[in-house]
């Protein structure tokens, strides 16, 4: 895989400083979180690739049958396409951290590759994650930090499998917080606010 494997956006940060990638949601595009990418991290290079797949006309990383089922062909495909996209970013720029941070669809791909090469993040952000299977993990994840961002009443990503990945992350040694907030699927400022503080050991 190259660095231009996925159509992107790339924000230039401080030379050898912290790489953070940006994952769109269904629907979205490489510019929904790039801006926000920037306010979190201000001297970070920012890369925000769009999903190759096209659902009805919204991107998307990866495709499913219905709501909530996955083609998990297709994820695999994704998930190996992605973290080549992502490794050829990382040995171009030599960076001092490497942080994912993905909303819904964009922090399902952005799990999934955490699980697939677990030294591949320093830390992660998951905004309203779904990963309804057991995942199989080659490794470990002693070195990562993951922050999962939540709404109690998401009709989309309900509580029970949010506290289950919550419980495989630990399980394979990733240190874990967990926000919540009283809404549903869309993402409140109290998340951007804890995104803010989890992603402060890493600012230069």
């Amino acid at each position: 895989m190259t660095i231009d494997s996925y159509m992107h956006k790339t924000a230039a940060g401080k030379s050898g400083g912290p790489l953070l990638f940006v994952f769109h949601g269904t629907g979205g595009d490489e510019n929904q979180f790039l801006g926000l990418g920037r306010d979190l991290m201000p001297e970070a290079t920012i890369v925000a690739p769009r999903g190759d797949v096209s659902e009805h006309g919204a991107a998307r990383y990866f495709r499913r049958t219905s709501e909530g089922v996955y083609d998990m062909d297709d994820l695999a495909r994704g998930t190996a396409k992605m973290a080549g996209f992502i490794n050829a970013h990382v040995s171009d720029k030599s960076p001092s951290s490497v942080i994912g941070l993905g909303y819904s669809n964009g922090a399902n791909i952005l799990t999934s590759v955490l699980f697939a090469e677990p030294d591949l993040f320093d830390a992660a952000v998951l905004m309203h994650p779904l990963i309804p299977f057991e995942p199989r993990v080659d490794g470990h994840l002693r070195d990562t930090k993951v922050l999962v961002t939540a709404g109690r009443r998401d009709p989309i990503c309900p509580q029970p499998q949010t506290l289950a990945l919550e419980q495989k992350l630990r399980k394979l040694g990733a240190t874990v917080e967990t926000f919540w907030h009283d809404g549903g699927h869309e993402i409140r400022q109290g998340e951007i606010v804890a995104t803010e503080a989890f992603l402060s050991a890493w600012r230069d």
